[in-house]
Order: structure tokens, then C-alpha cells, then sequence
């Protein structure tokens, strides 16, 4: 396997959008991604309100789609796409996170993957753990067939998988609503993405903003840490690596990792890994990761002691309690409280003065 490329820059608020487009003429984007090939941008949506590294930021969205039409890319062949989960609204999403401003100056229309076509699609690739848990069948969006895609992930820790990155976006695309199934078994059905995203899209190419980082119990309840960093790489593997590494992990110990490197499916050991820009071979965030309330229960009930009650609390119709309990432990208890005095403090930044301005 050729040493892939992690190509790493360091940025700011006031020139973060030519940074972005420095970024991706480092990683020779177009030599992979054709200009006249529909291009998914596969936003991250990890909660329907704003919170600093918690998904997307809008100028990831913008300094992406700034650089791929001033390079002569159709407006109307670029897709911002994504989904909901049992927790998260799309649309609702694209509005908080400022992703729909970015997108009406630009006249590019957002679709939630709510409204397309999804297809039951049989893999040719032996995946390790999907197949058990949708017995019934994959079913994924019909328009991302053929299609190259871009993912637009964040640098953040997260309490199933350790971390989350380029890897982890595609569980947000390719799975349908209830893809939590794949908690119990995440490290193994994210190996299942990628197997699946290199049977169905020519390219694909990860740019990750690592500008407002976050650490602790992520996806969400995080302390938003600012690292000024941006990445991009078409190894899906590396990157993640790479941002595992500034953070301060062992990529090669984080399951998901490892098994996609053992797997030939991209190069997880930063020793293999070329970084063009920035030198981070001293940088380390110190990050740890943390568990919610929320993500500590629902191992309890996946792989924990309670693991016989899965069936009936979480793949019956009864698993309404969870989103229920989901969402006011985040939204009506931590947002309004810890959430918003750590908005209050980001918002005094001048990456908080750069969200307010879209």
C-alpha cells in the first residue's frame, strides 16, 4: 500500500476560508474528484442545536464549497446532504448550525436524505457485523450509488468509539434512522462503512475542521477546546489517525482503527502516514474521553448488565423512551445549563464573533 497523504494546516477566524481552499490544492483534490461527477458533501449533524465542535462548523461548509466552484465545479452537481436520527432534525440542524446561510449565498439547496429514495442494496463485501443486525436487509439512500463524496467531520472524542472522524460521517449517510443498533457493536460497523462506501463511491475524500475541538463526552456534552487545526486526506483511516493522534490517542489501540489497517482498508499507523503542512510531531491535546449519562445507559443496556433488556427497551416499539430520555438529558437539563455557559465562554472568542457573523 502507497503512504497515504494527511495534509494538516494551521488557521485562523480571520483567514480561515483561503486556508481551506490552501488545503485542499495541498491534497491535489481534483487529480480524484472530477469537476463534472455529482459530489455529495456529507455534512456532520450531531445535535440539532449549535454547539461549538459538536458538528459542521459553517466555515468548514464554506471554505469547501468556496473552493470547489472557484475551481469551476457546478453549483447544481454539489449535494450537502444529511439525515436524522432519533434525536436530531436535519432541517432544523442546517438552521441552528448556520449550514443554510452558507448554502442561500451560495444557491446551493441542502437535502435532508428524509426526502430521497432509500434502497435495500446487497454488498458484495463480507461485512462483519451489519448484515446481523439488519437481517432484513441495508437499506441506503439511492443517490449516493456512483456518486464521489466529501465528508465534512469535526476533531472530537466520542463515548462509543473514542473518537469520530471521517470514518464515523458515513454512519450518518448510510444507515436510516435507527442506526443505533450499531452502537453495540461500533468498532466493527464502522469497518462495515468504509467496506461499504469503497463499493459505492468512486472517491471518496474527508476534510475535517479541528479549528474548535471537542473533548470529554462527546458527541455532545463536550468542553469546546480551540486548536486553530484543519485536515484533509483522501485515506479515510489516516485522517482519523492523524486526529487521533493530535488528540492525544494511541490510533493504532482504538479498535475501529486497527482493524481497518489490518484490513488493508487505508493506513492507521501515523509511523506510515505522510503529513504535508504543519509539523505535529510534538502536538498532543491531552484529550480524554468521557461518558454521558446517555451513552453510559444505552451500554448498559447494549453490553452491560442489563443487556437483557435490549430487545424490548431498544428494538421494540417501546424504544420511544429513549429518545425521550435522550433528549431531556440533553436539551432540557445540560444545554440550557453547563451547554450554556460554555456557548457564553466560546461566543467571547473570535471563532464564537466568526459563528455569530454567518
Amino acid at each position: 500500500m502507497s503512504e497515504p497523504k494527511v495534509i494538516v494546516l494551521k488557521t485562523s477566524p480571520d483567514k480561515v476560508l483561503e486556508d481551506y481552499t490552501k488545503l485542499l490544492k495541498l491534497s491535489e483534490y481534483q487529480k480524484f474528484l472530477p469537476k463534472d461527477k455529482e459530489t455529495l458533501l456529507k455534512l456532520n449533524l450531531s445535535w440539532t442545536k449549535y454547539f461549538p465542535s459538536c458538528s459542521s462548523e459553517p466555515w468548514q461548509l464554506e471554505g469547501v464549497l468556496k473552493t470547489l466552484l472557484e475551481d469551476g465545479f457546478k453549483k447544481e452537481k454539489l449535494l450537502p446532504v444529511e439525515n436524522k436520527t432519533v434525536v436530531t432534525d436535519p432541517v432544523k440542524g442546517a438552521e441552528n448550525n448556520r449550514w443554510l446561510s452558507v448554502l442561500n449565498k451560495y444557491k446551493i439547496k441542502f437535502t435532508p436524505l428524509t426526502e430521497v429514495e432509500w434502497i435495500k442494496y446487497e454488498f458484495k463485501s463480507k461485512l462483519l457485523k451489519l448484515n446481523l443486525l439488519f437481517p432484513k436487509g441495508i437499506e441506503i439512500p439511492k443517490m449516493f450509488i456512483g456518486k464521489q463524496v466529501i465528508h465534512l467531520p469535526t476533531v472530537k472524542t466520542h463515548g462509543h468509539s473514542i473518537t469520530t472522524g471521517a470514518i464515523k460521517n458515513s454512519f450518518g449517510g448510510l444507515l436510516k434512522e435507527f442506526r443505533h443498533y450499531g452502537h453495540k457493536y461500533i468498532h466493527q460497523v464502522l469497518v462495515d462503512l468504509l467496506l461499504m462506501q469503497k463499493e459505492i463511491h468512486p472517491s471518496v475524500f474527508a476534510v475535517m475542521d479541528g479549528t474548535v475541538c471537542g473533548d470529554g463526552a462527546g458527541p455532545r456534552t463536550m468542553k469546546p477546546e480551540i486548536k486553530n487545526y484543519i485536515l484533509a486526506s483522501f485515506d479515510s483511516v489516516a485522517i482519523d489517525s492523524i486526529s487521533a493522534k493530535l488528540m492525544g490517542f494511541d490510533p493504532m489501540t482504538i479498535p475501529y482503527i486497527r482493524i481497518c489497517h489490518e484490513k488493508g482498508l487505508g493506513v492507521g499507523d501515523p509511523k506510515e502516514i505522510e503529513i504535508i503542512g504543519e509539523d505535529i510531531s510534538s502536538v498532543n491535546f491531552g484529550f480524554k474521553v468521557k461518558k454521558s449519562f446517555v451513552i453510559w445507559g444505552d451500554q448498559m443496556l447494549r453490553i452491560g448488565p442489563l443487556r437483557f433488556l435490549e430487545g424490548i427497551l431498544l428494538k421494540s416499539p417501546l424504544v420511544g423512551w429513549a429518545s425521550f430520555a435522550s433528549n431531556f438529558y440533553h436539551d432540557i437539563l445540560w444545554y440550557p445549563t453547563v451547554g450554556r455557559r460554555l456557548i457564553n465562554e466560546f461566543k467571547k472568542t473570535e471563532w464564537g464573533r466568526l459563528f455569530e457573523r454567518y
